[in-house]
């Protein structure tokens, strides 16, 4: 059962003050609770003596018909309570960034920001050592394939579906773990690869207009 004394016990006197005057919209032991932390501050509510017998009575009658009404099931003994419960970004953001922008980085560095936050800091080098050497891989075949055809850009994109893959099915089962956590917000991540992005946009016009021969090699 909710510990109501000790949750009023930290709240100011205007909150205290908002569950009596809004008493319908809040259990009975939590307005009970409230009238009684304020007359302990010395603050007593002047609806007391009026609300106190029909809320005692209301609260009285839902112990009793509780258990008759809710059928009992066993507590979870590994469940996290929502306060204790790290704050992750999801595997679907994962995937999402590392399709998004077309490259395993993206996907990479949430998931090294997932495993900090859960202090897996040598699982973060072993990712690490992961994208470096399969960033070498791809750019090898990359390589190979373009001295024979012409690359698309949906090529890159299902060379890096077996780096997602690991990401979900063997970094996060092992390093993460956990399905209990708050999803973490994307919005400043996707506002900061965006930025990246267009950057490097314009490093490279900048290189293109400005270094000899920049463009030459690039058409090679």
């Amino acid at each position: 059962m909710e510990d109501y004394a000790a949750k009023m016990a930290l709240k100011t006197d205007a909150a205290l003050r908002e569950y009596v005057t809004s008493y319908a919209q809040y259990r009975e032991e939590a307005v009970l609770a409230a009238l009684a932390e304020l007359r302990q501050r010395g603050r007593p509510a002047p609806e007391e003596d009026t609300l106190r017998p029909q809320l005692e009575v209301l609260a009285q009658q839902a112990a009793t018909a509780a258990p008759a009404s809710v059928p009992s099931r066993p507590a979870d003994p590994t469940a996290l309570p929502p306060e204790d419960q790290p704050v992750l970004y999801t595997p679907g953001v994962i995937v999402l960034f590392s399709v998004l922008f077309n490259t395993i980085i993206a996907g990479a560095v949430l998931l090294a920001i997932n495993m900090r936050r859960l202090k897996q800091t040598r699982a973060i080098w072993g990712l690490a050592a992961f994208v470096v050497a399969y960033l070498i891989g791809e750019a090898v075949l990359v390589n190979m394939f373009m001295k024979t055809y012409k690359l698309s850009p949906l090529f890159v994109s299902l060379l890096n579906l077996p780096a997602i893959l690991a990401y979900i099915l063997w970094f996060w089962p092992r390093y993460v773990g956990t399905n209990q956590f708050q999803p973490r917000g994307w919005l400043v991540p996707l506002f900061i690869c965006f930025v990246i992005l267009l950057v490097l946009g314009l490093l490279a016009r900048y290189w293109l207009q400005h270094v000899p021969g920049a463009a030459q090699l690039l058409n090679q």
